[in-house]
């Protein structure tokens, strides 16, 4: 017999760019299925002691994936939980090894457009789109990241359906309706 530890929890870790919905929709299926929510970025400025804004300022993008991988790490000592990285979480296949086969992988999908849209005058706390056209700079990170979120266990379109559908596909990825 091994003294290894066991599988971590089972996680349901919603990724997409920001503005798919990652944290509204996480919370609201959290709260339904009476599951722990974890903002992994909040998480990760917490434990800082600082915001994800000065990180990248002070640090730069590099030493925030580091503190995102480490933070990815620290889930396997917490319930099962929905939880939702910042969108170039997935990028790092050591954050994807860290939580599978165990968590379940769910690309909440949005176009740049709409996400943009959605934000509002929340974009201005997003660092990677503080200058430029956020469309075009979500488009480039719609590029480069692509494969990675086509790895995902699931996809949910977040622009066919409304917040209320987006919901009930997530929950049914944790508890699947019961067939009669």
């Amino acid at each position: 017999m091994s003294d290894a530890p066991g599988p971590g929890p089972a996680h349901l870790i919603l990724i997409g760019l920001p503005g798919a919905g990652k944290s509204t929709h996480g919370k609201r299926a959290a709260r339904e299925l009476g599951m722990p929510f974890i903002d992994l970025d909040l998480w990760i400025a917490a434990r800082a002691g600082r915001s994800i804004a000065d990180i990248f300022r002070d640090e730069g993008e590099a030493a925030f994936r580091v503190l995102e991988r480490d933070a990815t790490s620290a889930l396997a000592l917490e319930p099962a939980s929905i939880v939702a990285p910042g969108g170039g979480w997935v990028m790092d296949p050591a954050n994807v090894a860290c939580v599978k086969p165990e968590s379940t992988i769910v690309w909440l999908q949005v176009t740049p457009a709409v996400a943009v849209r959605r934000m509002g005058e929340r974009i201005r706390l997003r660092p990677l789109l503080r200058t430029g056209d956020p469309v075009q700079t979500l488009q480039d990170l719609l590029l480069r990241r692509a494969e990675r979120y086509g790895t995902a266990d699931a996809v949910i379109d977040t622009e066919v359906l409304d917040w209320q559908g987006v919901i009930g596909a997530i929950v049914a990825l944790v508890r699947p309706p019961i067939n009669r």
